[in-house]
């Protein structure tokens, strides 16, 4: 068994988003991005699917031209090979759920851009 909390230990960085791996399973990477109101992670993809869960705050996602308004607790189910930006509106926490053959440093990449 392996555990991790999705609230513990929060840091909100001033100049860009928090990327934190938490856990790892046999078929996932479990990934924690903090972001302070307006912070953003430019437009991305990965070659997986990924599924992001909005755990506090309110974010912009945008995809193919379109933004998505996601609160706490939506859920995004996004396919790979997918161009993608977010954008926090307000103070947020975001659970991201990599395929295990994605990286978790592909993402700490982008959220240095």
């Amino acid at each position: 068994m392996k555990t991790a909390s999705l609230y513990k230990d929060l840091t909100y960085q001033d100049n860009k988003p928090l990327v934190q791996p938490l856990l790892e399973t046999d078929f996932t990477r479990e990934i924690r991005i903090v972001f302070k109101g307006g912070q953003m992670m430019k437009e991305h993809f990965t070659p997986f699917p990924i599924v992001i869960e909005i755990v506090a705050g309110e974010i912009d996602f945008g995809t193919r031209g379109t933004i998505h308004r996601a609160v706490k607790g939506d859920l995004i189910s996004l396919g790979g090979d997918v161009p993608h930006d977010l954008t926090a509106l307000t103070d947020s926490i975001v659970r991201l759920t990599l395929s295990k053959p994605d990286r978790s440093e592909r993402v700490m990449q982008v959220a240095n851009q």
